[in-house]
């Protein structure tokens, strides 16, 4: 048998993504291979939201070209920055032999198959219209001894965010019918799987027949599933239906990801985010009203064209304000054909040692306030969905808690118990303790190898 390797940048949405070409390829007979040296397919799946990750990219592409030389391996790039740049890639590579975008994963065989016979370069990057896309349909056996895993409910957005490249790579919003959904959760469950995050580019604006908070509780109610989690949300999104969903249904899991891009409303207007502070504010009392204790994480883009120190300013007043469990922050950075990059010299763009600064400084005050969350719970007893061992240590066990905090933990819970460990210590992004008691076991019998194990391999990267 051939043997492929997928090296996957980004987002959850990238690593769906892989596992489903993981699943074409094994239909092709191509077996996983954990080291790209012995590999006769090599396959970037890429990200373009943030330069760092196609500088990634292109130095991945580097490092593989001696395998290209010793083996005559195929190799390709697929995914956001392959929809995107295209011709640039296959210009700036020469030995690379295929280009898809993320609709046209159905087509690897037709490509591979032409790229061997042809001896051609390929290149399949056109969307695929709202009406005639088809979901990949995902084998549950390719989950068999995970504990949680993603399912994708929707794809595309319609937000047009003047930062952000979304729209130009994976297009306008196409969701997805929710008795799919719901099959493929039901299947899930059959192998093993207890936690279900849905996944889209925008999730709370799903429309595939209900509404987003509907099939959440729909979610909910399939036999075996005991959390149901999701990402990503738009604020403007955040519907009144939705955080009555979190108030009635505990499986849900308290942990909300609700970008807010920035604490300034001149600069969110300029991001085209249709709402100010304030109205984020008044949305996010109103979930932790519904659900009190509810960890809520955010996205914050520093050196936003135009962004002066007063508008920094506003952005650490609303960390320390929210208080954010977390938050992904990053500096900001042009990407192609978006607003801000077109207009970034009329607005004034930020010196990149200001951005640094200014990251540092707010990264700095979210780990003082994760760590004072954190903090709190140590003496207290949490709620552990075991999910394998742990990285750091085999003996010891890992999980995470409903607000989505990790925990390594001293026990001998399988993977797939819902555990209580007492929390001994703790950092601003961790938990430890010691298992005190099993909640419930596992409804399949566990695969006696860490749950994170697939006998599909991809190795991912933010």
């Amino acid at each position: 048998m051939k043997r492929y390797f997928i090296h996957t940048f980004g987002c959850q949405m990238n690593v769906n993504d892989s596992l489903r070409m993981s699943e074409v390829l094994a239909k092709m007979s191509y077996e996983p291979t954990p080291v790209p040296e012995n590999a006769d397919l090599i396959i970037l799946n890429t990200c373009a939201i943030r330069e760092k990750a196609e500088d990634k990219m292109l130095s991945a592409l580097g490092r593989y070209k001696p395998v290209k030389a010793s083996r005559g391996a195929l190799i390709g790039v697929g995914g956001c920055v392959a929809q995107q740049e295209k011709d640039r890639l296959l210009k700036k590579v020469p030995y690379l032999d295929f280009v898809f975008g993320p609709d046209n994963i159905a087509k690897l065989p037709d490509i591979i198959g032409r790229v061997a016979e042809d001896r051609a370069r390929v290149v399949e990057t056109a969307f695929v219209h709202s009406e005639e896309y088809v979901f990949p349909r995902a084998d549950p056996e390719t989950s068999r001894g995970k504990v949680t895993e993603f399912v994708t409910v929707m794809k595309g957005c319609d937000n047009v965010c003047s930062f952000c490249v979304v729209p130009h790579t994976r297009g306008r919003e196409v969701s997805r019918a929710f008795p799919d959904v719901l099959v493929e959760v039901a299947d899930l469950a059959k192998v093993g799987v207890r936690e279900v995050t849905l996944i889209g580019q925008n999730v709370n604006s799903y429309a595939g027949g209900i509404s987003f908070a509907q099939l959440l509780l729909r979610t909910a109610e399939v036999p075996g599933i005991e959390r149901v989690r999701f990402t990503t949300s738009h604020p403007h999104d955040l519907s009144d239906e939705l955080i009555e969903a979190f108030r009635i249904q505990p499986k849900i899991a308290p942990h909300f990801h609700l970008p807010v891009q920035c604490g300034s409303d001149r600069i969110l207007k300029m991001m085209r985010r249709d709402y100010t502070v304030v109205q984020y504010l008044e949305r996010l009392e109103k979930l932790r009203q519904a659900r009190p204790g509810i960890a809520v994480t955010t996205d914050i883009i520093v050196g936003f064209p135009g962004e002066t120190e007063e508008d920094f300013e506003m952005t650490m007043k609303l960390t320390e304000q929210v208080r954010y469990d977390n938050q992904f922050s990053f500096v900001f950075s042009p990407r192609p054909k978006t607003g801000a990059a077109l207009r970034e010299n009329e607005w004034g763009p930020v010196p990149h040692e200001v951005k640094i600064a200014r990251l540092e400084r707010l990264q700095k005050l979210q780990r003082k306030i994760s760590g004072e969350i954190t903090a709190e719970l140590v003496g207290s007893e949490v709620e552990v969905l075991v999910e394998g061992h742990s990285r750091y240590d085999a003996s010891k066990r890992f999980g995470r808690t409903p607000e989505n905090r990790t925990v390594n933990f001293d026990g001998d819970a399988p993977a797939g118990a819902i555990v209580k460990v007492k929390v001994e210590r703790a950092t601003p992004n961790q938990l430890a303790g010691n298992q005190v008691s099993v909640l419930s076991l596992p409804t399949v019998e566990p695969l006696p190898v860490a749950p994170a194990t697939s006998p599909f391999h991809v190795v991912a990267e933010a």
